[in-house]
């Protein structure tokens, strides 16, 4: 190895960017075969560095963020779901929504795709720098619940609003009791123009009511999060049934969230 080698290998440790060790030879040829400027080559070996880190930081929230199953919005299949409109969810990839504090809110029959969109934009989140968290709405409640019996709750609530982006799976698939139904006005509440929320729901809002067990949470609930949210509603069948006969009750007109 030769002494300028060894001094970009220790300097590389020092700065702790392994990726300058590794691709600073092979750019170097490349500048002497392609005439490049000191500054080209510079440039070029920082952002294979950047590139790098910004890759492992990305894997890193995205596995903090309890996705359980990833989900990519490029796997997501649009000409089943033509409710979702890809100039919308283009836009939202962006992740723009997060910096003014907006809320994005699926609505739509079971199987017709809110989970999987929900996660591909939490995982554009986390590549785009932001942290992200998923849960479903029960266990958003069962946690909010455990930081309440331990006299933490508003500390546990200040401390999810550092996170820029919160989603809540199933919302309406089963019915809260008024206790934990207050903890999830609080947890809205708390968010209110501070940071975004991700929302999904099999139930329209007009059904909201039932699940909460009081009506004027619910209108509350429902006035803070969609006073600044995308509100997509989804249509048609279960994407998991379309190879088979079967229909869910919930593909019945009455029961279509609108």
């Amino acid at each position: 190895m030769t002494t300028t080698a060894t001094d970009l290998a220790y300097l590389a440790r020092v700065l702790k960017a392994p990726r300058i060790s590794s691709c600073a030879g092979r750019l170097a040829e490349q500048a002497r075969d392609g005439g490049w400027t000191h500054e080209e080559y510079l440039a070029a070996v920082l952002s294979q560095e950047v590139t790098s880190r910004e890759a492992s930081g990305a894997s890193i929230r995205i596995r903090a963020a309890g996705f359980g199953t990833v989900k990519s919005l490029e796997d997501f299949n649009f000409e089943h779901q033509l409710g979702a409109k890809r100039d919308v969810i283009a836009h939202l990839a962006t992740s723009s929504y997060l910096l003014d504090a907006r809320n994005v809110v699926l609505l739509g029959p079971p199987g017709t795709g809110k989970t999987h969109l929900a996660i591909g934009l939490g995982v554009k989140a986390a590549h785009a720098g932001h942290r992200v968290l998923f849960a479903s709405a029960t266990e958003w409640v069962t946690r909010l619940q455990a930081a309440h019996q331990a006299g933490r709750l508003a500390a546990e609530l200040t401390r999810l609003r550092r996170y820029p982006l919160l989603i809540v799976d199933e919302v309406g698939y089963i019915p809260f009791e008024q206790d934990a139904a207050n903890l999830f006005f609080q947890l809205v509440s708390s968010r209110y123009e501070h940071a975004s929320i991700i929302l999904t729901s099999n139930l329209p809002f007009a059904r909201w009511g039932d699940v909460f067990g009081d009506h004027a949470v619910a209108s509350a609930m429902i006035d803070r999060i969609i006073h600044h949210a995308d509100v997509l509603t989804l249509k048609g069948h279960s994407y998991r049934l379309k190879d088979t006969k079967l229909t869910l009750p919930s593909e019945r007109a009455e029961n279509k969230a609108h």
